[in-house]
């Protein structure tokens, strides 16, 4: 933590399970703040990568909720490692209510940041939600099929990532524990993501997150989102999205077409791939970036004493 901010653990509770959350704050308020509530992407956690964006935004006189998934990090919810992309919107709208709910926090400027997998869940959550502030959407997975990225698995590797699902899916049907395989692996390895920088940057944050785990259950990849024009246009707050030219997990280029139809949207583009933006140098820009667009549209609005 930096000298100047706070970290407190909360919790909150969405379809019932307990989910737990970090709430960071500067360490001298004067008035309500402004928040943000941070998810990671698909099988991430709080504790992977996002305490770097919620310091620097905490710094500079916000709150964040950073939080977990149902079944995932400190979070409850069994079985463990189930990716459910409709709970993990909920989470994020159980997320907001908590956050809106805090004696610190302006409920009228509070914002959402998602990255990667959850890059598509705050577009779902913000259509739906015309009181939020703002809107960050980081790397974003808009679909799954027109969305990809250029990094394509061996014919071998994909049919054996169906097969696991499939196998997922009915141990999951008989009330078993879920099958799990890998979410990061090596270059032409069994995993999802496999492109050659994703396993350093993954053991570089792990190192300092102890709740992840690099699996998965994989009945996941027959119920993947595919976010359309229509949700994008009901946003009624505006939207940063930031993209990586060099997305080997995403496409870049889809992302900005569905994004530029927002009624009011801003894109930056970084010249890097997907893994790149959570470290180092370009790590730093995408934070400023990102507190230059909350500062323009958090802090203009009014301000409850």
């Amino acid at each position: 933590m930096t000298q100047n901010t706070t970290k407190t653990a909360i919790s909150f509770e969405s379809g019932g399970i307990r989910c737990s959350a970090d709430l960071y704050l500067p360490l001298e308020i004067h008035r309500r703040l402004p928040c943000i509530v941070m998810g990671h992407g698909f099988s991430g956690t709080k504790d992977l990568g996002l305490p770097a964006f919620a310091e620097r935004f905490a710094a500079e006189g916000f709150a964040v909720l950073a939080f977990d998934y149902r079944h995932f990090g400190e979070s409850g919810g069994e079985p463990r490692q189930v990716v459910d992309v409709e709970r993990q919107r909920d989470d994020y709208r159980a997320a907001i209510r908590r956050a809106r709910s805090l004696g610190m926090v302006d409920p009228d400027r509070v914002a959402i940041w998602g990255t990667s997998f959850a890059g598509g869940h705050v577009i779902a959550v913000a259509a739906d939600d015309p009181k939020l502030a703002a809107v960050i959407t980081q790397v974003p997975m808009l679909d799954a099929f027109r969305g990809r990225g250029s990094e394509r698995a061996p014919v071998g590797v994909f049919v054996r990532m169906l097969l696991a699902g499939v196998y997922d899916a009915v141990r999951g049907k008989l009330g078993l524990s879920p099958y799990l395989v890998p979410v990061i692996g090596e270059p032409g390895g069994f995993a999802v993501i496999t492109e050659p920088d994703a396993k350093p940057i993954a053991e570089r944050l792990a190192a300092d997150a102890t709740t992840w785990r690099n699996e998965f259950a994989p009945c996941v990849v027959f119920d993947l989102p595919r976010y359309e024009v229509g949700t994008v246009e009901r946003i009624t707050a505006p939207i940063l999205l930031c993209v990586a030219e060099e997305d080997q997990q995403v496409s870049p280029e889809f992302a900005v077409q569905v994004v530029e139809h927002a009624r009011n949207s801003e894109i930056i583009r970084y010249p890097v791939g997907h893994f790149q933006v959570y470290v180092g140098e370009m790590r730093e820009q995408v934070i400023e970036d990102q507190l230059a667009f909350l500062q323009r549209h958090l802090r203009n609005t009014h301000q409850t004493a």
